[in-house]
Order: C-alpha cells, then sequence, then structure tokens
C-alpha cells in the first residue's frame, strides 16, 4: 500500500480539526438559541470561519495544489492555524463569557492571532511556490483555429 504523502496527512488533520470545530461552534449555537443567551456570538463566529471553514480550506488546499508540501514547512503551518485558533476560541470564550479580564487575556488572544495569521502567511508562500520551477511542455492546438 502506498504511504500517504505529507500534504495527505496534513489534509487530513486539517479536515478533522475542522469538523471538531464545527461541532463545538454548532454546539454552542444550539446553546445559546436554547438559553437565548448570545453573548458567546463572537465565539461562535470564530469556531465555525476560522475553526472549520479555513481549516478545511487548507485542507482542500493540500490536497489539490499543495500536493508536494515540505513536511517541516506543512507542519508548522498546521500547528500555528490550529494551536492560534484553539488559543482564541478559549480566550474569547473566557472573555465574553466574563470568566476573565479582558486585561488577562489580551496577551492570549494577541498569540492566537498572530499565530492564525503566521500559518495563512505560511500557506500563502507555499501556495505561491506551486508551479514555481516547472516549466509546462510547449503544445499546439491542431485543427483550425
Amino acid at each position: 500500500m502506498n504511504e500517504p504523502t505529507t500534504a495527505n496527512r496534513i489534509a487530513r488533520w486539517h479536515l478533522l480539526f475542522g469538523l471538531v470545530f464545527a461541532v463545538v461552534g454548532m454546539c454552542l449555537g444550539i446553546f445559546m438559541a436554547i438559553s437565548k443567551v448570545h453573548v458567546q456570538h463572537v465565539t461562535h463566529a470564530h469556531a465555525l470561519l476560522l475553526g472549520f471553514v479555513v481549516s478545511l480550506l487548507y485542507a482542500v488546499i493540500y490536497r489539490l495544489w499543495v500536493t508536494e508540501a515540505a513536511p517541516k514547512l506543512a507542519t508548522t503551518q498546521t500547528a500555528l492555524h490550529e494551536v492560534g485558533t484553539m488559543i482564541l476560541m478559549i480566550g474569547l470564550f473566557l472573555l465574553f463569557g466574563g470568566f476573565a479580564a479582558e486585561a488577562t487575556l489580551e496577551p492570549f488572544l494577541a498569540v492566537g492571532s498572530l499565530s492564525v495569521l503566521g500559518g495563512a502567511l505560511v500557506m500563502l508562500y507555499q501556495a505561491a511556490r506551486v508551479g514555481q520551477g516547472v516549466r509546462a511542455p510547449h503544445t499546439t492546438v491542431a485543427g483550425p483555429v
């Protein structure tokens, strides 16, 4: 059996993290609807957008475009995004739930935000590298033009 490529393994991790964030975001949304207390709407939105949607997009990018990802770079990108998203989720939950003061959480929220940004920048770098140094063979079109 063929060993999965680094890109396929990383895509699977992004997919799994994304699905976990989707479940967390949906549960939070259902809780807010039932309780009629919507103070966690920012946390809910971050769980679904950063956690689910962006993770899922990264999974697709690794599967379809960045198929020859460098193992260390891909692992770094995944860790930056997924860990940063977790830090943001926990920080936002504590902040909007009134469990901790904003001044206490600001450093954690900053680290989480910068980590997610770092993951996006690494992904941008990897996507920009796709096709670099590889020239497609010149083809001619047969038949009438």
